[in-house]
């Protein structure tokens, strides 16, 4: 998903201000620096730069998206080494777990209904809650 580039709505403001100063005198003055052509240049520089954190975001996603894709490609070229590992010396071989893999001599089959959480009565806690209408709520 691309990140949300940003447009100034104080920017587009601005512009119509000094379009609008432009017409009353394009050479007006009103002192303490308050000049069009200082208010076109700082228009100018905020625009500038607005352009240039959008294009950066741009960049970025461009760098994000090839990112994921060496990720992805990455986990196949795992899956296909291990998978190697295991057609070469088998999934019961020492060097199979070397690589990463869980030999099969070593994998624990579970029961049915087990879980790999837990069992209830390690996890079990009690709770006091006190609501508004003075009630009270446990939860096990």
């Amino acid at each position: 998903m691309a990140r949300k580039k940003r447009s100034s709505p104080v920017l587009k403001k601005a512009v119509l201000r000094a379009s609008g100063i432009d017409s009353i005198n394009p050479s007006l003055d009103l002192g303490n620096g308050l000049t069009l052509p200082a208010f076109s240049t700082l228009i100018e520089k905020m625009r500038s730069q607005e352009n240039g954190y959008n294009s950066a975001l741009s960049h970025l996603d461009k760098l994000y998206r090839q990112m994921l894709e060496t990720e992805r490609e990455l986990a196949d070229m795992a899956e296909h080494m291990l998978l190697a590992v295991a057609t070469r010396y088998g999934k019961s071989s020492v060097e199979y777990g070397m690589a990463g893999g869980i030999p099969k001599n070593q994998r624990h089959k579970r029961l049915r209904g087990e879980s790999s959480t837990p069992n209830s009565e390690q996890m079990s806690f009690v709770a006091t809650v006190n609501g508004k209408n003075g009630k009270t709520a446990t939860t096990t």
